[in-house]
Parts: C-alpha cells; structure tokens; sequence
C-alpha cells in the first residue's frame, strides 16, 4: 500500500513528512537501522545483525510493501534525515485476517517531538479503513517504558507477556509485552 507524502509540524516547529519508501531510501534505511539498533536495547537486533540485511533487498521491501494491499511501510523525514520508520501488516487466512500488526521506531535525536503519536494515529487510520480489521497487535520489551507509554496513549493494552523472551549479550532475561487496540468487536 503506496501512504501519499503528508507534512505535519514537529514540536519543535520543524517541518517532517511522512510517506511510503522509495527505492532511493534503501541505503540510508541501511544506515537508519544500523544507528537505531545501537541506540537501544529493546529493538529485536544488534547493530552487527543488521549486516543481513542487504541494499537489493530492502528495495524488494519496499516495492513488496508498497504493492501490496495488506500491508504498508512509512518513513518519517525531518530535514532530509531519515527519523523514524514503521509498517503495519495483517493476513489473508481466514481465521486470522481480523488482525494487524505493527511495528515503529524513532531515531534517539527524534524523540519527544510528537513523531511517534503522528506515525500511530497514521498507521491507526490506516488500520480502521480495513474493514476486516478487528484489532492491532504490537510487542513491547520489559524496559521499554517511553514505548508502553506511547501505546498506552494510543489506545493499547496489554493482553500477555512472553517470561524471559529477551536474552540480552550479558545474559539478562527480558519479558516481551503483547499489545492489543481495538478496532471493533
């Protein structure tokens, strides 16, 4: 699903857009998830991890993303910089195609300036003009505080939690919370 470029004003009176990628965007979303992975503990990678992914292959998301009707990425700039990215997705089987999940992060030096809220309302609105859609799922690591937060703004609430389903280099165990807004019943 191709979001058309949509401006909204920072908290900081910046100007930041928000819009599908392109194929352009690969390399600096390769940069983008090398920088975001360090930055924080409670992303699913390392930075070294990141090295898996590959410049032809992020163009092949991004056009399978955009193409496709059930899913949909978007990237967030902010003077030409890459701030943050997220994508919702929901299936096709029958018993399960009432669900979406959703994904989104935001560069550390982006943070506190209303980007977060502005790509979940989109995603959110995204979300309620699928009419098989039911409800939008989301995982958060115990720690994650500044997430739970925005997801708990947002309308979420926490439906689960996988004991010890983060095992960080050290050896510390983390839990992983399930979120769930719900569209309609």
């Amino acid at each position: 699903m191709t979001i058309e470029p949509m401006q909204f004003t920072i908290k900081d009176g910046r100007t930041a857009t928000i819009r599908s990628p392109k194929m352009e965007d690969a390399e600096p979303m390769l940069s983008y998830l090398y920088r975001i992975t360090g930055q924080t503990p409670y992303l699913m990678n390392y930075p070294e991890e990141t090295s898996k992914y590959t410049l032809e292959g992020e163009i092949a998301l991004f056009e399978g993303m955009n193409k496709a009707p059930n899913q949909a990425m978007i990237l967030c700039e902010v003077d030409g910089q890459l701030a943050a990215n997220c994508m919702i997705r929901w299936g096709s089987h029958i018993k399960t195609r009432h669900r979406a999940s959703l994904a989104i992060s935001v560069l550390k030096e982006y943070w506190n300036l209303g980007i977060g809220t502005r790509l979940m309302e989109e995603l959110l609105r995204i979300a309620k003009n699928q009419p098989q859609l039911m409800q939008v799922e989301l995982e958060f690591i115990e720690g994650n505080n500044r997430a739970h937060a925005l997801y708990k703004k947002m309308g979420f609430r926490i439906t689960g939690v996988k004991p010890n389903a983060i095992c960080l280099k050290d050896g510390t165990l983390l839990d992983e919370y399930m979120m769930m807004y719900e569209i309609k019943c």
